[in-house]
């Protein structure tokens, strides 16, 4: 049973739309503001808390209220409603519609993510990450994982926003240095070692795993279907280098991985701002050899975070005809855009043939 229901008015100024999804501590829904459309709604889950309670839980909303960048989520309004006598704290956000780069990476089905793609989305996430670690002290995310990235569109196509500061934590200013939170199999091997060890460095290792994954359809460190054994031995397996599991990788992005991959944090890139460099620098390789290689499919089908569900292509279909139903009325535009990203995400083969619309509604034009 979830907190809030369809149709429930908040504070008389939010409609909930509908649920989206939890975890441990919060629900997360879809929202219609009175004056400002749709936003994400993030509802603390605990019952009988006290005023000081509820606002020690929204020193999420307060971080990334400090952090004002296009790839960090965008807070809105934070404040607390009554439900069955208790009050629950909320903070409001931007609504990304496509949801989770999880969601986006298993679009993709069979076919390995385009690399282009890949590290165009790795390389926003570092932009935004890169200014929480320019803070000081730092602010350290904790929690780097597809999950926690958010993929959209806006009039300039592909957006990319970091979200979940839950766990984020400004370092020691003297150590630079925070207790180790998050997912396990995002975490970097000195925090299997030292409780105390997690900085700016332990977040670049969770950028590299993810960049990994986005190419290669399977962690770093683990095999397919270990990744609950993960701890402090598993770091001595040999890493295979991205290239030789897929072809398009090439050598200059294998040393970025690589180097964000160093067992040792002292040889990592030192913050997402340092990593950002080489990212920047980075170009994709010759046409030819690129296309000749982007047939190859995974061998994992992206399993490594749990078994892929069934796409479901005719619920698919039909929001794609709905949105475009939409599209014929400029007032809908955005409603349209939202949809039709849903539907994308549903059905990866919607994307090569939509993609340019969502981007022209996003600037209210009819197409």
């Amino acid at each position: 049973m979830h907190l809030l229901q369809e149709g429930q008015q908040i504070n008389n100024v939010y409609v909930v739309e509908r649920f989206l999804g939890e975890g441990a501590f919060a629900e997360v829904y879809r929202v219609r503001h009175r004056f400002m459309g749709r936003q994400a709604m993030k509802v603390f889950k605990a019952f009988g808390l006290g005023i000081k309670d509820i606002e020690q839980m929204l020193g999420e909303a307060t971080t990334l209220s400090q952090i004002g960048h296009p790839n960090i989520i965008r807070v809105y309004d934070a404040n607390v409603f009554k439900e069955d006598e208790s009050l629950h704290g909320y903070f409001t956000m931007e609504y990304i519609a496509g949801g989770s780069l999880d969601s986006f990476w298993k679009s993709f089905g069979m076919k390995l993510m385009p690399i282009e793609t890949s590290v165009d989305v790795l390389r926003q996430a570092t932009r935004g990450l890169s200014v929480a670690h320019s803070e000081k002290p730092p602010i350290i995310h904790r929690d780097i994982k597809p999950q926690n990235i958010l993929v959209g569109y806006d009039c300039n196509g592909l957006r990319v926003v970091v979200s979940d500061f839950g766990l984020a934590k400004r370092a020691n200013p003297l150590t630079l240095m925070v207790s180790a939170k998050g997912t396990r199999i995002m975490k970097a091997p000195e925090t299997f070692k030292d409780y105390q060890s997690d900085s700016c460095a332990g977040d670049v290792w969770a950028l590299g795993c993810t960049l990994y994954l986005l190419l290669t359809d399977r962690f770093p460190f683990s095999e397919p279907g270990t990744l609950e054994l993960i701890d402090e031995y598993s770091f001595e397996r040999p890493l295979i280098p991205p290239s030789q599991l897929n072809l398009t990788v090439d050598a200059s992005l294998d040393q970025i991985i690589m180097r964000c991959l160093a067992l040792d944090p002292k040889a990592r890139y030192r913050s997402a701002k340092e990593l950002l460099v080489d990212l920047e620098k980075w170009k994709p390789q010759a046409e030819d050899k690129k296309e000749a290689a982007r047939a190859v499919a995974s061998s994992s089908a992206k399993s490594a975070l749990g078994e892929l569900s069934s796409l479901n292509q005719q619920k698919a279909l039909e929001m794609a005809e709905r949105a475009q139903r939409l599209a014929r009325r400029v007032e809908k535009l955005p409603e349209a855009a939202d949809l039709m990203e849903e539907a994308c995400n549903k059905w990866p083969e919607l994307r090569e043939e939509h993609e340019y619309k969502i981007t022209l509604w996003r600037r209210g034009i009819m197409g």
